[in-house]
């Protein structure tokens, strides 16, 4: 495997006319892509920062291997590799100059890169977080609900939705992927947030999804604030905007965890979630000549 068997761009639609129905194949290992670029196509290059996205395709033999994405000051994201893969990669991003701040990969992929670009760049990785993927098998309503009812979020809600959307963020402890206003535009923009609320119409909790692409939906974010936890609200919330995923035809609902918080993971479980893959999130430090 060589480096300059990647190709590298900035153009999204050449990147998704190479790597499409690669992404496609393995739509539940490649949901952050296909929901990221579906984002960076409906919204524009500028949805995640300034800075103009980079994309990557490794092709072999005129057959797509693998793919890799960074929407900058973000981390790299990659699909699978395997460790000569990972190695060939790593050169690629050197040979280009490009700085990599961090990577997020399923689990084997992250470690074989964050030893090549130690090799390749002199950086030491940390591990920042490690996930779980998982995916609704069959969906068990929690019993007893809370008192209340689920809605969809609209436009009198923005503030509500910005508001906690960055009260996640700062619990989740990792920067914002969009400003939480912009963010909020984006969801109510097609639906994208269900709200639990109280019997008085008191917001309580809520559960976003992303925008099918590739016959799947993630659930994404999920967030109570800390006083209202313990109570039911979340649960209610994700089962129910599952529910709703469901009811639209899409059959591969995705949500990702961090495995150090266990009551989310236990309950995802009771729900119906099944776990798919691990994911780790290293932070690089010491580039060489970046």
């Amino acid at each position: 495997m060589r480096p300059d068997d990647w190709y590298c761009t900035q153009d999204l639609t050449g990147f998704l006319a190479r790597a499409g129905g690669f992404l496609r194949s393995r739509p539940d290992l490649h949901t952050v892509a296909l929901t990221v670029t579906e984002t960076l196509r409906r919204s524009g290059l500028r949805a995640y920062g300034d800075e103009a996205p980079v994309f990557g395709v490794l092709e072999v033999g005129g057959q797509v291997r693998a793919a890799y994405f960074r929407t900058p000051p973000y981390r790299l994201n990659v699909t699978p590799l395997n460790p000569d893969e990972a190695e060939s990669l790593a050169a690629h991003l050197v040979a280009l100059g490009h700085t990599v701040p961090g990577v997020i990969a399923a689990s084997e992929t992250a470690e074989a890169f964050v030893a090549a670009w130690r090799r390749q760049a002199g950086a030491r990785g940390a591990v920042s977080q490690r996930q779980r993927l998982y995916r609704l098998g069959n969906l068990t309503v929690p019993q007893p609900l809370p008192a209340g009812r689920a809605r969809v979020a609209g436009k009198e809600d923005r503030q509500q939705l910005a508001r906690w959307y960055g009260e996640f963020v700062e619990d989740a402890g990792h920067a914002a992927a969009r400003d939480a206003a912009g963010w909020a535009d984006s969801r109510i923009s097609y639906g994208g947030v269900t709200l639990w609320e109280g019997e008085d119409g008191t917001p309580l909790s809520m559960a976003g999804v992303t925008p099918t692409v590739a016959g799947q939906v993630r659930v994404a974010p999920v967030y109570t604030p800390a006083h209202l936890r313990g109570r039911g609200y979340a649960g209610a919330v994700t089962a129910q905007v599952s529910r709703a995923v469901l009811a639209s035809g899409v059959r591969e609902v995705l949500l990702f965890t961090d495995l150090a918080n266990q009551t989310s993971n236990s309950l995802y479980q009771r729900i119906g979630y099944r776990a798919v893959a691990d994911f780790t999130a290293y932070d690089f430090r010491g580039n060489r000549g970046f």
